[in-house]
């Protein structure tokens, strides 16, 4: 099953995520088919970047989101 979900790639203490398409069975860090977005928290306002056409595109191919990169969706198309 193919999952959106957030891909960590900050140094320790310092979190930024990479919003990536990948396989459910694949590790947090591992291999991934597609990079989507982008979500930084450290920043004030959080900054979100989300190609909609992308996600999309992958939603209507069957890949779920998880709830994180649902929330994350919808902060970032308002």
């Amino acid at each position: 099953m193919v999952k959106i979900r957030l891909q960590r790639v900050g140094k320790k203490k310092a979190p930024f995520y990479h919003i990536v398409v990948a396989d459910s069975r694949s590790p947090r860090d591992g291999k991934i088919i597609e990079q989507v977005g982008t979500y930084n928290p450290m920043t004030d306002p959080a900054t979100i970047v989300v190609d909609k056409e992308k996600v999309a595109e992958w939603i209507k191919n069957g890949a779920k989101p998880t709830d994180t990169v649902k929330k994350l969706i919808d902060v970032a198309s308002k």
